[in-house]
């Protein structure tokens, strides 16, 4: 049983299959650049945030102006961390999105090649063969549907990862803010 007829058709799919390596290759670069930014971004930021902090604490008269500026302060840089969590965390899941695609843009072309050789094998087969191209045909329609169940399965997981993810951080964001104005009260 020969998979490619020509070398032509052999030449093809190698090219598919380097495009696909080189797609993902790309967006995991891309993905490192994003959160490569992202990191210098918030150190820069970090670094004024701590210099003006220093100088506002430094000016506070007594110790309770103090213990109010450093409430105040607690918040906006709670606020800081959740983002910088969150950008983190979309970065990481547009990138899962985009290398499952690929994957799943594989897969179908893998199914559609081996359709097309078991269709060919069954038409030159000897006779009784059909049942043995049947099994693989009903193995590989198997394996498709597991992988269609398991896929669901893993973006049902992420959505619910999302929204308990957005929920802490919310949660999060509300109890530092409550906890300050209890402090400078």
């Amino acid at each position: 049983m020969y998979m490619f007829a020509t070398p032509e058709q052999f030449a093809a799919a190698n090219k598919v299959t380097v495009d696909a390596l080189l797609t993902i290759a790309n967006t995991a670069l891309a993905s490192a650049e994003r959160v490569a930014a992202l990191n210098l971004h918030t150190a820069r930021a970090l670094i004024e945030d701590s210099v003006s902090s220093t100088k506002t604490l430094l000016g506070a008269k007594d110790v309770q102006e103090l213990v109010s500026l450093q409430a105040a302060l607690a918040q906006p840089n709670v606020e800081k961390a959740v983002a910088y969590s969150r950008s983190v965390y979309e970065i990481s899941a547009q990138t899962q999105e985009e290398v499952s695609k690929v994957f799943e843009a594989q897969l179908t072309e893998f199914n559609k090649a081996i359709g097309g050789v078991l269709d060919k094998v069954s038409k030159n087969a000897p006779a009784g063969s059909d049942v043995a191209v049947a099994a693989v045909k009903s193995a590989i329609a198997a394996a498709n549907s597991a992988f269609d169940s398991v896929n669901k399965a893993a973006k049902q997981v992420a959505e619910i990862a999302e929204a308990n993810v957005a929920a802490a951080t919310n949660a999060t964001v509300k109890a530092v803010g409550a906890a300050g104005k209890k402090k400078a009260a």
